[in-house]
């Protein structure tokens, strides 16, 4: 007799882990829905409860608001209060959605050591280890997000849709008369909406004003904490005659550097926390593409090896604010060779 394959499926209530969790089922999965509640109120559980309902699948929840506070929402606040510019989605990938909490709550309560989710992303499996790839569809590429998984998640996770358009899998959805939430929404989830210097206001000490400056370093007028500012910025400056941007955060000095479009453009930078899928270390030069945000056009890059797991990265085009705190990620074709977080650029 056949051993039942079994697998947990995170299910948000919306419509891409509803169909990843159906094309399981009807692939013979044994299928668990499970809900990681992460912050706010039940809605988005009774949600995706009546998804599964839906499906036919068992559905339970995995509380982890205290941990996604404590190193999500918490690095959230941090960063910004260092003038750095975070990307919270890629540190709940890598340590709340699939860390090991999750795997460790699925063994002991399900027996299930596999987790699928609604990713638009690819992994195959090679000689010796696994390739994360980008999903089929460009448009709805995740693999961005999710640079920062180790081999051992890899070797644990399945995205079902990484082959499918979303036009396919809405189709497929309304093919099986699935109910669920077909809206898009490329905001950081638990702002709900808000923007985030509303949400930080609540949450971390009052802040310090400081100057601001111009590239001569003269001063030409006060902001209101470099919490509340980013690279690029243009809105929130005050007047002064001429359209100005932040181009620099001078943590240490608290001082916000101002300047033309212009001066926006930077050819380096360094990353570090650098992770390689599919190796341990960079020991060479290499030539890539990356991108420094989601869903940006591939750049040519060359990469240089640094200790302490950094990488220089000298683009062929002058890029546009790159963003301390921010993910630059590297790719070869379709394969995702790994990522980083951006210190400071050049």
């Amino acid at each position: 007799m056949r051993e039942e394959r079994k697998i947990a499926v995170a299910i948000s209530g919306g419509i891409d882990s509803a169909v990843a969790a159906y094309l399981l089922k009807k692939q013979g999965w044994k299928v668990q829905g499970i809900t990681l509640w992460l912050f706010g109120g039940e809605e988005r559980i009774k949600r995706a409860e009546e998804v599964c309902k839906q499906i036919g699948i068992s559905h339970r929840v995995i509380d982890l608001r205290q941990s996604f506070k404590e190193i999500v929402i918490g690095d959230f606040c941090s960063q910004y209060q260092q003038g750095r510019t975070p990307n919270p989605c890629i540190l709940c990938n890598q340590n709340i959605k699939f860390g090991s909490l999750v795997f460790k709550e699925i063994e002991e309560r399900f027996r299930i050591s596999l987790l699928a989710s609604g990713h638009y992303a690819r992994i195959e499996k090679e000689k010796g280890g696994y390739l994360l790839k980008t999903g089929r569809d460009k448009r709805k590429d995740q693999s961005y997000f999710l640079y920062a998984l180790s081999q051992e998640q890899l070797s644990r996770l399945f995205f079902p849709l990484g082959e499918l358009t979303k036009e396919e899998v809405k189709r497929i959805a309304k093919g099986i008369g699935l109910r669920v939430d077909a809206s898009e929404s490329q905001q950081v989830c638990f702002l709900e909406g808000r923007d985030y210097r509303e949400f930080l206001k609540g949450r971390i000490k009052e802040a310090s004003k400081g100057l601001i400056v111009d590239k001569k370093e003269r001063v030409i007028g006060e902001h209101q904490g470099i919490a509340f500012y980013t690279i690029g910025q243009r809105k929130r400056l005050g007047a002064f005659g001429r359209p100005v941007f932040v181009i620099d955060i001078d943590a240490q000095r608290n001082l916000i550097k101002v300047g033309e479009r212009k001066d926006l453009y930077r050819t380096e930078l360094i990353a570090e926390q650098v992770n390689w899928i599919s190796q341990r270390e960079l020991s060479f030069s290499l030539k890539a593409k990356a991108r420094i945000r989601y869903q940006q056009e591939l750049s040519s890059v060359s990469l240089f090896p640094l200790e302490e797991n950094k990488v220089r990265v000298k683009f062929e085009q002058p890029q546009f604010a790159i963003t301390p705190g921010q993910a630059i990620v590297f790719y070869d074709g379709d394969i995702v060779l790994g990522g980083g977080k951006i210190l400071s650029s050049n």
